[in-house]
C-alpha cells in the first residue's frame, strides 16, 4: 500500500501594501501617537498666527527710527514662519519617529513582528514610508497654512507676501521638509537606543543643545558645524533674499542647506536600516 505525500504551499511573502497596512494598524491602534502631531500642528499654525496679529499695532503705528537708521523694513517670512513653530513641529515629528521603532522594542512587538515578516528591510522601508508621509503631510499644512493666513493677515497693511514673490516658495517647502526630516532622525535615534528616555534626551540635544555649542562668527570651522545641524538648515531657507534677517557670518547656500537636509534624512534611514538588520531583538 503506497502513501502520497500530500504537497504543502509556501505562503506567498507580504507585499508591501500589506507591510504598509500592518504599520498603520500599528500606529492607528495608539491613539496618543498621531493626536499628539495632530496637536502640535494646531499649535504650530496658532503660534504663527498670533505672532503677525501681535504685530499688526506696530505695523499700523511704526516707531519713529532712531536717528542714522533706516527704517525698520518688517519681514513676513520671520514672523510668520517662525522658528519656535518650526522648533515644535521637529520635536513633535522626531518623537514620533523614535516611538515607532523603540515602542516595538520596549514592548517586545518587534519579536512578533519579525516572525510574521523576517524581511526586516521591507519592514524598516514601511515604517519609513508611512512616518515620512504622515510628516510631510503635517509638515505641509503647518507651513502652507500659516503662509496663507498670516499673509492674508498682512494684505491690509500692504506688507504681504505671495507664493510668486521671490524666496516664498523655496520657504515655504524649506519649512515643510524638515518635519519629515526630523521623524526620520527620531527613527534612527529610538533604534540606536531603543530605550524611551534616552531617544527623546537625544533629540533635544541634538536638535536644541548642540547648536548652541556651534553658534557665533568667531571661529568658522565651529560656525559651519552648526550650520549643517538639522534646523539650521530650515533657518537659512526661510530667509528671504533682501531681508534685514541673517544668519551672520559664513552662512550657508540655499543649495548647501538643501544638500545638508537630504544628507541627514538618507543617513538617517541607513542608520535605521543597517542597526534593526544586524542587532539582535
Amino acid at each position: 500500500m503506497s502513501t502520497t505525500a500530500t504537497p504543502r504551499f509556501a505562503e506567498p511573502a507580504p507585499r508591501f501594501t500589506d507591510l504598509l497596512a500592518a504599520e498603520w494598524i500599528k500606529l492607528r491602534s495608539l491613539r496618543s501617537t498621531y493626536w499628539v502631531l495632530a496637536l502640535a500642528s494646531l499649535v504650530a499654525i496658532a503660534v504663527n498666527l498670533n505672532a503677525v496679529h501681535s504685530d499688526l499695532p506696530y505695523l499700523d503705528h511704526p516707531p519713529t527710527p532712531m536717528p542714522g537708521q533706516s527704517p525698520y523694513t518688517y519681514d513676513p517670512l520671520f514672523h510668520g514662519l517662525s522658528s519656535i513653530s518650526g522648533d515644535l513641529m521637529a520635536i513633535a515629528a522626531s518623537s514620533l519617529g523614535a516611538i515607532t521603532v523603540f515602542g516595538e522594542y520596549t514592548t517586545g512587538l518587534i519579536r512578533t513582528t519579525f516572525a510574521a515578516v523576517p524581511d526586516r528591510r521591507g519592514v524598516i522601508a514601511a515604517k519609513v514610508v508611512l512616518i515620512g508621509g504622515i510628516t510631510t503631510l503635517a509638515g505641509v499644512v503647518v507651513s502652507a497654512g500659516s503662509f496663507l493666513a498670516t499673509n492674508a493677515m498682512l494684505a491690509s497693511r500692504h506688507v504681504g507676501l505671495s507664493l510668486t514673490d521671490q524666496g516664498c516658495l523655496r520657504a515655504v517647502l524649506g519649512y515643510a521638509a524638515i518635519v519629515p526630516a526630523c521623524a526620520l532622525i527620531g527613527m534612527a535615534l529610538g533604534a540606536l537606543l531603543r530605550h524611551a528616555t534616552a531617544s527623546i534626551v537625544s533629540l533635544v540635544m541634538l536638535m536644541f543643545i548642540l547648536p548652541m555649542m556651534f553658534g557665533g562668527d568667531r571661529y568658522r570651522w565651529l560656525k559651519e558645524i552648526g550650520t549643517h545641524l538639522p534646523l539650521a538648515t530650515v533657518q537659512r531657507l526661510t530667509i528671504r533674499p533682501g531681508s534685514s534677517t541673517t544668519m551672520g557670518k559664513y552662512a550657508p547656500s540655499v543649495l548647501d542647506s538643501w544638500i545638508t537636509m537630504g544628507v541627514w534624512a538618507v543617513a538617517a534611514v541607513a542608520v535605521t536600516v543597517v542597526v534593526v538588520r544586524r542587532r539582535d531583538v
